[in-house]
């Protein structure tokens, strides 16, 4: 999540002015033009744990190894050792004579007489394609009636689309006081402010998209009631240009165009359903396409209405 301009005050969360908030610099990626999308980084700058980083080089290594093994075959080669003809046994004259003639009679007889060295042809054993692991289950329960969501926050995140790979834990991570300051710059007092909206927790999941071109982030914030998490919402503004998200007039969106093309531009969308706040990032390659988000933001809304 970037950092936001500004959130509600703490003193008059619905109509009060909002405190200018730090906004952390976002530098320019400085790696070949070339290159795909940088290895996962938070759009505000917090990096994922290194044992994640350590996790997925690790699950990389293993792949290509399996993909090695997969394609070696094994061939089979003929018996290298040379036939043995039979020795002749003794016969008699007649009987050499008799062959002799048998043999001019019938080259056919003669030629079927010698031993057939048997040719054994080269087989290939073609490696079976792997069944795709089957995605873990999760174990996650939530509910939600009249806009109250209950049970593990994470289970309201909207679910990784199939291709999708996680970073991270499949289910999500709870995020500390600490990481939930950090998502607003740091800004003094932003756990005051969140705690007059009656800030419960929080939670979060990033991943990539099953053809590669975007990570997405998704996070919750469960505050104390519905009209906490809206008035919250209309006080969330950052200093982004601002784009429209269909199909949500209370939704705020923006825009980070990239300088070049080859560079990595992202997208931010805000809203809130029932009493849970939810912000998704999107990171792509070039210019942002906002209808990505608006899509985005869609199945979020849904997920939370109906609570899976």
């Amino acid at each position: 999540m970037s950092a936001p301009e500004n959130v509600p005050s703490a003193a008059e969360p619905a109509n009060g002015s909002a405190p200018e908030a730090v906004v952390l610099p976002t530098a320019e990626p400085t790696a070949d033009p070339a290159a795909a999308v940088p290895a996962p980084v938070a759009a505000t700058g917090r990096r994922l744990p290194r044992a994640v980083g350590v996790a997925l080089a690790t699950a990389g290594l293993l792949a290509v190894t399996a993909t090695s093994a997969a394609v070696t075959v094994a061939v089979g080669k003929p018996d290298p050792r040379p036939a043995v003809a039979a020795a002749p046994a003794k016969t008699s004259p007649s009987a050499s004579a008799s062959a002799s003639a048998s043999v001019g009679a019938s080259p056919t007889a003669a030629a079927s007489a010698v031993p057939t060295v048997p040719t054994v042809a080269p087989t290939t054993a073609v490696p079976t394609p792997a069944a795709p692991a089957p995605r873990p289950t999760s174990t996650l329960k939530g509910s939600v009636s009249g806009g109250r969501h209950d049970g593990d926050l994470r289970y309201f995140l909207l679910p990784i689309p199939d291709g999708g790979e996680s970073y991270g834990p499949p289910d999500g991570m709870k995020l500390t006081d600490d990481e939930v300051a950090e998502l607003f710059g740091n800004q003094d007092g932003i756990m005051r402010i969140l705690g007059s909206y009656g800030y419960k927790d929080a939670a979060s999941r990033m991943y990539r998209t099953a053809d590669g071109k975007a990570e997405v982030t998704v996070t919750l914030l469960h505050l104390g009631s519905t009209s906490s998490a809206s008035e919250f919402v209309k006080g969330y503004t950052m200093k982004l240009d601002p784009i429209e998200i269909d199909g949500d007039r209370n939704a705020h969106g923006y825009v980070r165009k990239p300088k070049q093309q080859a560079y990595t531009g992202s997208m931010t969308g805000i809203s809130s359903q029932g009493d849970v706040q939810y912000t998704i990032d999107v990171d792509v390659k070039g210019t942002p396409d906002k209808a990505l988000l608006s899509e985005l933001m869609k199945r979020q809304r849904e997920w939370l209405s109906s609570g899976g």
